[in-house]
């Protein structure tokens, strides 16, 4: 019965989501403000259809209720609860059905919390949103719905693929979608000022929140995913430019171009075209990152094993969507005129070079993510682009971001002086240039990468302090009296630097031993001495492990005693290999313990990781900077003195 209500809830949501898609519409083009307020109600409703349709599959996960395909599909009674629960959307057609929940929850929120905005732009706007409703509804009904029954319910499922059974991966996935959903806001919102004929500094201060949100879930969702694949799958490294990791990094780089462009058309109304461009295609590459996911077309330990037909259909829905926008785009390019003037020399230059390296930084991992499926398609060839063409195509665009972002930081709007502003900078750049030097000299001068990576990385976090020091006029007392989206810009910038020196020092000097450790026999690596004293079989909730014992000392004194292990399960037949690392603010002792060899002992890899953990907690930082923006009483406030001025009984001005 309750698996019946959520297909029901889910056909009504889809009902509702065509109602909100054509009825606010009409009520804006005529200027029927009855019809335009129907948005509003419908927005939350389909949010609660959809709503009980999530909370049905979940109890049916939660449960073990076998009847239902989906849940046979990927669950077992053995499983641990937290992975019955991530079970729901572990999967392709209940991680769909998250997907339109998540969709549903941004529309609802722009009803609930766009009071500020003209009735004519929000009619729109929960329109736009309804429209990309009605698709993936469209979808999961027609070609994925997670209600399917079996005929005769099993006695136990085929349980959930072992390496989704993990804390990491169970948020990871949420976290994405929000910022991969969230995106389709700054989409409505293009699209909606598009056939508006609209786009002012007001429209950039509503759509900035918007796009902020979306970038603070994919930063940690992205940081989630990161993490994973580091301690998850035995690979010892944090990222492998694996199409699906791709898939979500294109959309990032696109939102925060699209941030730094809408800070221009607001404060300059410059650049508006460019803007709405990004905004179109920041959503364009969540849907393509949908589509690679779910079409089986890239090869992907991370994908979905879908059919091509589903495919087919989020294509479509692609070519519908990004063509339709980018046809009305077309349409009003002439309306989109710039107002404000700059020199070359300026902030609004900087932040279009920054657009710039940005948007064909993106392009450059498209390229290089569909490039294989190209080359095969119309070539006949099969090609396989690693991390070596993205290392040399990829970094230098981050090179030079990391140089000019705090130089572009603090130069004043229209014209600046850049003598002036690199004067103010000589002491961040001297202390980045000093940690360069010590981080060389700890390499004993080996690695340029270590040298350069350091340098951009503390020129980044340094140029950030100047430039909260400059705007609090070199006065401590100021510091406190600044807005949170000065504090939360120098904080994200400073993430992005931590980063920049994580990854840099991590590639730069870790160690790596592959070997066949005898038990009680130890090894050394890196200073650190290493032995295997027992491996024993342990039971788990759903597995078995073969679990080693390995203790870790240096100078005679012990440093960790540590638990690789590698799990079979027998209801997948699948085994997984599960690192044990030790971590310290420094660096990470990574070890990975592997098959019993003929002549005794056992296959152990062991890394020696310097500053691994710098890479998450960078991305943690920047996501803080991300949210101390957000909290920004100006953007919560958005243009809402625009509607106060408003003549009661009339229009506003943008309707």
């Amino acid at each position: 019965m309750i698996n019946e209500l959520g297909h029901f809830a889910l056909i009504l949501a889809f009902a509702v989501a065509i109602v909100q898609a054509l009825v606010p519409l009409i009520g804006a083009h005529k200027g029927w403000r009855g019809w335009m307020a129907v948005g509003e109600p419908a927005a939350s409703a389909q949010f609660l259809l959809i709503a009980v349709s999530f909370a049905a599959l979940t109890h049916a996960f939660v449960v073990s209720d076998f009847s239902l395909k989906l849940v046979w599909e990927n669950s077992h009674t053995d499983k641990p609860m937290l992975y019955k629960v991530t079970g729901v959307w572990g999967n392709h057609e209940g991680s769909m059905l998250l997907w339109v929940l998540i969709l549903s929850l941004f529309g609802a929120a722009a009803a609930w919390f766009g009071g500020a905005l003209p009735p004519r732009l929000r009619a729109r706007v929960l329109s736009v949103q309804a429209w990309i409703g009605v698709a993936f509804l469209a979808f999961i009904l027609f070609t994925s719905n997670p209600f399917l029954r079996l005929a005769e319910a099993p006695f136990n499922g085929k349980g959930m693929n072992p390496l989704l059974q993990d804390p990491g991966l169970a948020f990871h996935p949420p976290f994405l979608y929000l910022g991969y959903v969230g995106l389709s806001m700054a989409f409505s919102f293009a699209v909606a000022a598009l056939i508006e004929g609209r786009i002012d500094a007001a429209w950039a201060r509503w759509v900035r929140p918007w796009t902020l949100a979306a970038w603070i879930f994919l930063t940690i969702g992205i940081a989630l995913g990161s993490w994973w694949a580091y301690y998850e799958l035995g690979w010892g490294g944090f990222w492998f430019w694996d199409p699906v990791e791709n898939a979500s990094f294109m959309p990032w780089l696109l939102a925060a171009a699209l941030l730094h462009s809408a800070i221009v058309v607001e404060k300059r109304e410059a650049l508006k075209s460019w803007t709405i461009l990004l905004a179109i295609m920041a959503f364009g590459f969540s849907l393509i990152g949908t589509f690679i996911v779910r079409s089986g077309v890239i090869t992907s330990v991370h994908s979905f094993a879908s059919d091509p037909q589903r495919g087919i259909f989020i294509l479509a829905i692609l070519a519908f969507f990004v063509g339709g926008a980018l046809t009305i785009y077309a349409f009003r390019a002439s309306a989109m005129q710039a107002k404000g003037v700059f020199s070359m020399i300026s902030r609004e230059t900087a932040l279009v070079v920054n657009n710039i390296l940005l948007a064909v930084a993106a392009l450059v991992v498209f390229v290089g993510t569909v490039w294989p499926l190209v080359a095969e398609m119309f070539f006949g060839r099969k090609l396989s682009v690693g991390a070596p063409f993205f290392d040399q195509a990829f970094t230098p665009f981050m090179v030079i971001l990391a140089l000019i972002l705090p130089v572009g930081a603090m130069m004043p709007w229209k014209r600046a002086r850049l003598g002036r502003v690199l004067r103010s900078l000589v002491p961040a750049f001297v202390l980045a240039l000093a940690v360069a030097g010590l981080a060389w000299a700890v390499e004993s001068g080996n690695s340029l990468l270590a040298l350069v990576a350091t340098f951009l990385g503390s020129w980044l976090v340094f140029g950030s302090m100047t430039e909260l020091w400059q705007r609090a006029g070199r006065t401590p007392a100021r510091l406190k009296r600044l807005p949170r989206a000065d504090w939360g810009k120098a904080v994200a910038h400073s993430g992005l630097g931590v980063t920049f020196i994580g990854v840099g020092l991590l590639l730069a000097g870790q160690v790596e031993n592959i070997r066949v450790a005898q038990l009680n026999e130890p090894f050394t690596v890196d200073g650190y001495e290493i032995t295997l004293t027992k491996v024993e079989q342990v039971k788990g909730p759903n597995y078995m492990s073969q679990m080693g014992t390995m203790v870790v000392k240096r100078d005679g004194k012990l440093v960790a005693t540590m638990h690789p292990e590698k799990r079979e399960y027998p209801v997948q037949r699948m085994p997984t290999t599960e690192a044990a690392i030790h971590t310290t603010p420094l660096e990470d002792i990574y070890l990975v313990i592997g098959d019993p060899q003929k002549d005794g002992g056992y296959a152990v890899r062991t890394y020696i990781k310097p500053f691994a953990d710098w890479i998450w907690a960078g991305a943690i930082i920047m996501a803080l900077g991300g949210l101390l923006s957000l909290s920004d009483r100006r953007y919560r406030v958005a243009a809402g003195a625009r509607k106060t001025r408003a003549m009661p009984g009339h229009a506003t001005p943008a309707e």
